[in-house]
């Protein structure tokens, strides 16, 4: 049975917009937006809620990201196997969204939340597995447009945008709700992923050949999937990392470094421009390179130092030069972690005939970790104080890089 691969004339431009227009709006709503909604309802106790909603919120992402992986491995339509989640996780996207701006309460706000959470996931889980359908001396460079490009973008191209909302931040999420429906759209039509029909009967032979012999039920036991664990385990300590301070970066501003709303927005603005720029730039060259000088784990298990460099340097400078030197050093790190990451796991994962499920799970690393970080921040804030947070972040990004550095069967 051949491998479906797609030109990378077309698979590139939709592994930029695909992901730039789902986690865009998705980092503009989850670091700004839903904060500052909490923070109108009920200012007294909106750290302890922004902590409630990422936990409720890594439940619904955990589960609706492994049962999105789990359906798309196992659909077989005229559009491919990823292409009809896709758009039903775009436009459930954008409804939540939109009923989320009309919330007026707590209750209702999290319900929301959730629901917007399990469709981004129906996105999610399904559009990282077009990484497969490059070729396989290709899938460095298709990566790169992934995370390199497409990441960046979201990460932070779309704050710099979002950041403009920040007094109109209910408008903020129906525009951004709808971007992500468009941006989706045309991600898709850009693939265009083949039918996947014909085969059909042939999985459905070959799994009845193998239901004796499968002994991964839903995850392998860890003689078999030892790598995969070690770069999943990379990933959350990673996300966590970042998104301790990413996701606080309101209130660092704020409550921290004491800033008005124009040194707020200016600050906010900065970083993300910076960590752009980086990221566009290693989501240019990092792919590349790595096909050619065939180099994986090394640099991205290094990447992670750069974040805990970033970080540290809020401790030592908590002033706009802390924060110049941060957007420097995980602009750098976060740029080549986006580019590589994915590749990484794709060449980990113990099951090939579940390669959605699997890099689904990897990918909770992006939505996961955002709701972990806000109640290990909220933690650490209590007990110690917002400073606290950056040391946190420092130890977290350098248990990441070990594990990633200790994966065996990526030499380099």
């Amino acid at each position: 049975m051949m491998k479906i691969t797609i030109p990378l004339t077309r698979l590139v431009p939709g592994l930029i917009i695909g992901p730039a227009t789902w986690l865009g709006p998705y980092i503009a709503a989850a670091s700004l937006f839903l904060p500052a909604l909490i923070q109108q309802l009920d200012e007294t106790n909106k750290i302890t809620l922004l902590a409630l909603f990422s936990s409720c919120g890594m439940v619904a992402a955990t589960i609706s990201n492994m049962l999105a992986g789990y359906v798309s491995d196992r659909t077989y339509s005229r559009f491919g196997s990823r292409t009809p989640w896709i758009i039903i996780g775009a436009i459930a996207f954008m409804l939540s969204m939109i009923l989320t701006s009309t919330a007026n309460s707590i209750p209702f706000l999290l319900f929301c939340w959730i629901l917007a959470q399990i469709a981004l996931n129906f996105i999610v889980a399904p559009m990282v597995a077009w990484l497969d359908f490059a070729a396989d001396d290709k899938k460095g460079t298709a990566s790169g447009a992934y995370g390199g490009l497409g990441m960046a973008l979201g990460n932070n191209g779309f704050t710099i945008i979002a950041a403009m909302f920040l007094g109109s931040f209910r408008l903020g999420f129906i525009v951004f709700g709808i971007i992500t429906f468009i941006g989706t759209l045309i991600s898709v039509f850009i693939v265009r992923e083949p039918s996947n029909l014909d085969k059909k009967n042939q999985n459905q032979v070959k799994q009845n050949d193998n239901k004796q012999k499968s002994s991964l039920a839903i995850f392998p036991r860890w003689s078999i999937g030892r790598d995969y664990y070690l770069a999943l385990i990379g990933k959350l300590f990673q996300g966590i990392s970042n998104f301790t301070i990413t996701g606080y970066l309101l209130f660092i501003m704020t409550d921290f470094m004491h800033t008005d709303s124009s040194e707020t927005q200016n600050s906010i603005q900065l970083i993300n421009l910076v960590m752009l720029i980086f990221g566009i730039l290693m989501g240019f060259i990092a792919g590349p390179i790595s096909d050619k000088l065939k180099i994986l784990k090394i640099p991205v298990g290094l990447s992670t130092i750069f974040l805990g460099v970033g970080a540290l340097s809020l401790v030592i400078a908590p002033n706009h030069i802390g924060i110049l030197i941060y957007a420097f050093a995980a602009g750098i790190g976060m740029g080549v972690w986006n580019s590589l990451d994915n590749l990484l796991n794709l060449e980990v994962i113990p099951d090939k005939n579940r390669i959605a499920f699997f890099l689904g799970v990897y990918n909770l690393g992006n939505t996961a970790t955002q709701a972990l970080a806000p109640i290990i921040a909220a933690c650490v804030i209590s007990l110690f104080g917002f400073g606290a947070i950056f040391i946190t972040s420092f130890v977290l990004a350098m248990l990441g890089g070990i594990s990633i550095l200790s994966i065996r069967s990526v030499k380099r």
